[in-house]
């Protein structure tokens, strides 16, 4: 679903993009999408957040098209400090998540749009065409989750993070090691670590410390 889609920009010069994912081969593989089209050119690739907001101030891309899921800094925090310094430059968020607060987040970010990794090559093309218009772009598998939910909803978690998600992120922020995150939801330590990986993938940290920040923001902790 599109939208406010404006039409292609009438310039001259090709559309600069910039991509932001920290696997090598997704970069390739859009890269190689990218680069058939002559009305896009691709400036730069970063390898995590922190990389995409220095490259976006040294490259002045017309569009950052970022994963959220990144070490370093993920694309929401990436997004918000773009927004800061340079919010001419179209952020277009690229994803496996699809759940509504996840969405509004990134928007609320700063994000123009948000499409989905599955998406086809002339979507992803239409996405960085529309934003880069000053538009906005949604991947239509994103739609029904947009209309399901309320707009005007405060957006607490714009990590997208499911009830027990949030449950574990509470208590490995306490430093619970995850025999005692089981023992004390009553699941399996496998589960836990099952957990403990989507956690890291949606807010794009590894590090402790930072796990303890995100649980503060969220009001997780007494």
């Amino acid at each position: 679903m599109t939208q406010n889609v404006p039409p292609s920009p009438s310039t001259e010069r090709p559309i600069r993009v910039l991509l932001a994912d920290d696997h090598e081969l997704v970069r390739d593989g859009i890269r190689a999408r990218l680069q058939k089209v002559p009305e896009l050119e691709v400036v730069g690739e970063a390898t995590n957040g922190r990389e995409a907001v220095l490259m976006t101030r040294t490259l002045n891309p017309d569009v950052l098209l970022m994963d959220v899921s990144m070490p370093v800094m993920n694309g929401l925090e990436a997004a918000m400090e773009i927004r800061k310094t340079q919010p001419d430059v179209a952020v277009l968020i690229l994803s496996v998540y699809d759940t509504p607060e996840y969405v509004r987040g990134v928007v609320q970010a700063g994000a123009r749009g948000y499409i989905l990794k599955d998406i086809s090559a002339q979507e992803m093309i239409n996405a960085i065409s529309s934003v880069a218009s000053g538009g906005y772009f949604f991947s239509a598998a994103i739609g029904p989750t947009l209309v399901g939910a309320s707009a005007s909803a405060p957006v607490e978690d714009p990590y997208g993070l499911t009830e027990r998600e949030r449950q574990v992120l509470r208590e490995i922020a306490k430093g619970q090691p995850n025999k005692d995150v089981a023992k004390t939801l009553g699941i399996s330590v496998r589960t836990v670590e099952s957990h403990r990986l989507n956690l890291r993938e949606k807010v794009g940290t590894k590090n402790a410390a930072q796990l303890y920040k995100i649980a503060q923001e969220l009001g997780l902790l007494d």
